[in-house]
C-alpha cells in the first residue's frame, strides 16, 4: 500500500513534481507544507473566508476546498508569483496606494481572487462587479473601505 501519488503542477512558473501526496491532502497543505509557499494563508478551511485563494489555471479557486491530485497538470499561482503577471502588479500596486490592509492575514485572498478576476477575457470592472469578485473573502480588521477603494483603483488602471 502507497501512501500517496506523484503529482505534477506548474507553481509560480515552475514545473514542480511532489511525491507521495496522500489522496485527501488539500493543495493549501501542499503549498504551505511541502512547497513552503507560506503566502496562501489557512484560514477556515471550510471555503468559508477567502484567505487561501490561488489562481488554478487563471482561475480564483479556494485551496483548502480543492484536492491537491485534482490540480495535477494545473498551473497554480500564489501570492509569491502574482507579481509576474501585469494584473498582479496593478493589483498590488493600488493596495499598497489606498492602504488596503491592515494585519496582512486576508490580503494574499483578496489580491488572488481579484487578480483573477480582473484578469479573465472581458470582465465586467464596473464597481458592482468588482465587488462581487470580492464576495468570498473575509477581513476581520479593516471596514472594507480600504480593500474596496484598491479594488477599483486596480480595475481602473488594468481597464
Amino acid at each position: 500500500m502507497t501512501s500517496g501519488a506523484r503529482v505534477s503542477l506548474v507553481v509560480n512558473g515552475r514545473r514542480r513534481e511532489v511525491a507521495d501526496v496522500p489522496f485527501g491532502e488539500r493543495l493549501l497543505d501542499t503549498l504551505r507544507w511541502r512547497l513552503s509557499l507560506k503566502g496562501t494563508k489557512e484560514g477556515c478551511r471550510a471555503g468559508n473566508c477567502g484567505a487561501c485563494t490561488v489562481l488554478v489555471d487563471g482561475r480564483p479557486m479556494l485551496s483548502c476546498l480543492l484536492l491537491t491530485h485534482e490540480a495535477n497538470g494545473a498551473s497554480v499561482t500564489t501570492i509569491e508569483g502574482v507579481e509576474a503577471l501585469s494584473v498582479g502588479r496593478a493589483v498590488v500596486r493600488a493596495f499598497e496606494a489606498e492602504g488596503g490592509l491592515q494585519c496582512g492575514y486576508c490580503t494574499p485572498g483578496f489580491v488572488m481572487a481579484l487578480v483573477g478576476h480582473l484578469a479573465s477575457p472581458g470582465a465586467d470592472r464596473s464597481p458592482a462587479a468588482v465587488r462581487a469578485a470580492l464576495e468570498g473573502n473575509l477581513c476581520r480588521c479593516t471596514g472594507y473601505a480600504s480593500i474596496v477603494r484598491a479594488a477599483q483603483r486596480a480595475a481602473k488602471e488594468v481597464a
